[in-house]
C-alpha cells in the first residue's frame, strides 16, 4: 500500500514536472527566431545578397509593396501550383516550385545554382541551359525585392520573387 501511494505521488510529480518543463520550453521557443526564418523577408534578402556579393554587386532591400504584389500573385497559384509568370512588366520575376515544402532560401539557391551556366564574357547561357533566374538575382540595377510563398492544394509550394527595377535586358550584362 505504501509503495502504491508512493508511485501515485511520483506519477503526479512526474506529470507536474513534465508540465513545468513543457511550459518553460514553450516560453523559450516563443522567444527564439522562427524556424521559418528561411521564409522571412530577411531570409530572402540574405540569400540574394550572398550571391550578389560574390560578383561585387550591391545589396537588395526588402520592399513591402513589391512583397504584397508577390504574395497576391502567389495566392492565385494555390489551386494548381503551376509556374506561370504574372506578366506584370513593372517587375522582374523569378518563380520556383516543388511537390513538397520549399523554403524561400532554397528557392533563391535554386536560381543561384544556374550561375555555372552563365558565361559573363559572352553574356549568354550555355547551350540548352537556363541562367536567367541567376542573372535576375544578381542584376546590378534590381535593388528592391519582394517575395511570396504559398502551399498549394496539391501539397506543393509556389514561390515568386519580384524585382525592381526589372533586369534581364537583352544585350546588357547583369553586373
Amino acid at each position: 500500500m505504501a509503495f502504491s501511494k508512493m508511485m501515485s505521488s511520483l506519477s503526479y510529480f512526474s506529470l507536474e514536472g513534465f508540465l513545468a518543463v513543457a511550459l518553460a520550453l514553450a516560453l523559450i521557443l516563443a522567444h527564439l527566431p522562427s524556424s521559418n526564418a528561411q521564409d522571412s523577408p530577411q531570409g530572402y534578402v540574405d540569400a540574394h545578397n550572398a550571391a550578389r556579393a560574390l560578383v561585387g554587386v550591391g545589396p537588395v532591400t526588402w520592399d513591402e509593396t513589391i512583397a504584397n504584389f508577390s504574395r497576391t500573385y502567389a495566392s492565385t497559384r494555390v489551386a494548381d501550383c503551376r509556374l506561370v509568370h504574372s506578366g506584370d512588366r513593372r517587375y522582374g520575376e523569378n518563380l520556383a516550385g516543388s511537390t513538397g515544402n520549399l523554403s524561400g532560401r532554397d528557392a533563391v539557391n535554386l536560381w543561384v545554382s544556374e550561375k555555372v551556366f552563365y558565361d559573363y564574357n559572352s553574356n549568354t547561357c550555355a547551350a540548352g541551359q537556363v541562367c536567367g533566374h541567376y542573372t535576375q538575382v544578381v542584376w546590378r540595377n534590381s535593388v528592391r525585392i519582394g517575395c511570396g510563398k504559398v502551399r498549394c492544394k496539391n501539397g506543393g509550394t509556389f514561390i515568386g520573387c519580384n524585382y525592381a527595377p526589372p533586369g534581364n535586358y537583352n544585350g546588357r550584362r547583369p553586373y
